[in-house]
C-alpha cells in the first residue's frame, strides 16, 4: 500500500514537471523588456521566447510574430530550442514508462524484477530530462543577467528574467524529484527482497544443521 502511494506521488510530480516543460517550451516570456533609466515606454511590454516574440500594449492588445530565421537568434536561444524539445520528449517517455511499470497497472504481465527495471528506467529518464531542461534555462538566465549589468549593452536592449524561466526551474525540480523517488523506491524494494530471501536460506541452513546433528546422535546411540 505504501509502495503504491509512493509510486503515484512520483507519477504526479513527474506529470507536473512534464506539463511544465511543455508550457515552458512554448511560452514567449523567456526575456522580458526592462524599464530602467531612460526607458520610459512602460505601456509596451516586449516578450522574447524560443519560437516567437510578442509586443503587448497597455495590457489590452498583444501581437506575436514567429522568428523569420533561426540563425537570427542568439546562440543561447538556438541551443535552448533543441534542448527544450529533447527535454520534453524525455519527460514524456519517462511518464509513459512510469505508468507501464507501476504496480497498479496491468499493461505487461511480468515479474516484479521486470517491473523494477521499468520503474528504474523511468526514474533515470526523469532525472535526465530535468538536467537537460536546467541547461537552457540557466544558460538564458545567465545571459540576461550578464547583459543587464554590462555597461556596453544599450538600455533598450536589456532584458529581465521572464516567467518562463521561473516555471522552467520549478518543472526541472519536479522532474528530478520524481526521478529520485522512483530510483529510491527501486533501491528500497531491492534491499527488502534481498533481506526477505536471505532469511529463509539461513533458517533452512540452520534446520539442515540440526537435522544432521540429530541423525549423527541417533546413529551413535544405535551403534552403542
Amino acid at each position: 500500500m505504501v509502495s503504491s502511494a509512493l509510486q503515484i506521488t512520483g507519477l504526479l510530480i513527474g506529470g507536473t514537471g512534464m506539463i511544465g516543460t511543455f508550457a515552458v517550451t512554448g511560452m514567449p516570456q523567456w526575456r522580458v523588456s526592462a524599464f530602467i533609466e531612460n526607458n520610459i515606454i512602460v505601456f509596451e511590454t516586449i516578450w522574447e521566447g524560443l519560437w516567437m516574440h510578442c509586443i503587448r500594449q497597455a495590457n489590452i492588445r498583444m501581437q506575436c510574430k514567429v522568428y523569420d530565421s533561426m540563425l537570427a537568434l542568439s546562440p543561447d536561444l538556438q541551443a535552448s530550442r533543441g534542448l527544450m524539445c529533447a527535454g520534453s520528449v524525455l519527460s514524456f517517455l519517462a511518464f509513459i514508462i512510469a505508468i507501464i511499470g507501476m504496480k497498479c497497472t496491468r499493461c505487461v504481465q511480468s515479474s516484479w524484477q521486470a517491473k523494477d527495471c521499468i520503474i528504474l528506467t523511468a526514474g533515470l529518464l526523469f532525472i535526465l530530462s530535468g538536467a537537460v531542461e536546467l541547461i537552457p534555462v540557466c544558460w538564458v538566465a545567465n545571459t540576461i543577467i550578464s547583459d543587464f549589468y554590462n555597461p556596453k549593452v544599450n538600455v533598450a536592449q536589456k532584458r529581465e528574467l521572464g516567467e518562463a524561466l521561473y516555471l522552467g526551474w520549478v518543472a526541472a525540480f519536479c522532474l528530478i524529484a520524481a526521478g529520485a523517488i522512483f530510483c529510491c523506491f527501486c533501491r528500497c524494494c531491492e534491499k527488502t527482497r534481498s533481506y526477505g530471501h536471505s532469511a529463509p536460506t539461513h533458517y533452512r541452513t540452520h534446520s539442515q544443521h540440526l537435522h544432521r546433528k540429530t541423525e549423527s546422535s541417533y546413529s551413535k546411540s544405535q551403534y552403542v
